[in-house]
């Protein structure tokens, strides 16, 4: 299990890597500009390395640990997925883009918001294989996220008032059934 543990807490530090680096080239958003999803990165690295820890609630079980890293390596990909499918045309939660561009297709056929799925699933991965108080944490960061959805969907029906609503009315939020 700790090696289960230490696997996935290099691989969020990866991943946060790589984020960061893919910021580079980005459109320029309209407003302030900030490290993407500045407090995340060290709360999913520090949640994994078991700073959070509660031993009354450490996952013992091998089996829920192997569910938590499948559902945190799907929720990573579909995360890395999504980003790369925007391209340049990622920005900000909450911001706007100059010059931006409705993407509908890959993962965003699915899910309006499949960078929050992700990040949501790798999150809950990683409690599954750690610790289940960092359930909390899960529900936490799921609410922000479902805020910053609804903040993105407001400003993407301004920039898109005819294709968002329609891609809004057959795409789901979150969860694709």
């Amino acid at each position: 299990m700790l090696v289960l543990r230490i696997a996935i807490t290099i691989a969020w530090i990866v991943f946060w890597l790589y984020w960061w680096a893919s910021t580079v080239g980005a459109k320029q958003g309209i407003g302030r500009r900030r490290f993407p999803l500045t407090g995340l990165g060290p709360v999913t690295v520090l949640m994994s390395a078991g700073f959070f820890r509660d031993d009354s609630l450490a996952v013992h079980s091998p089996v829920l640990a192997a569910i938590g890293a499948v559902v945190f390596a799907s929720g990573i990909a579909l995360a890395v997925w999504a980003r790369v499918r925007l391209g340049r045309n990622w920005g900000m939660p909450m911001s706007q883009q100059a010059g931006a561009e409705l993407v509908t297709s890959g993962p965003y056929r699915a899910v309006r918001h499949p960078i929050y799925l992700g990040l949501l699933a790798g999150l809950l991965g990683t409690a599954l294989v750690t610790n289940l108080i960092d359930l909390i944490i899960v529900a936490v960061l799921g609410a922000y996220f479902c805020y910053s959805a609804f903040a993105e969907e407001k400003n993407l029906t301004a920039t898109f008032p005819t294709a968002y609503p329609a891609y809004r009315t057959s795409t789901k939020m979150l969860i694709p059934f």
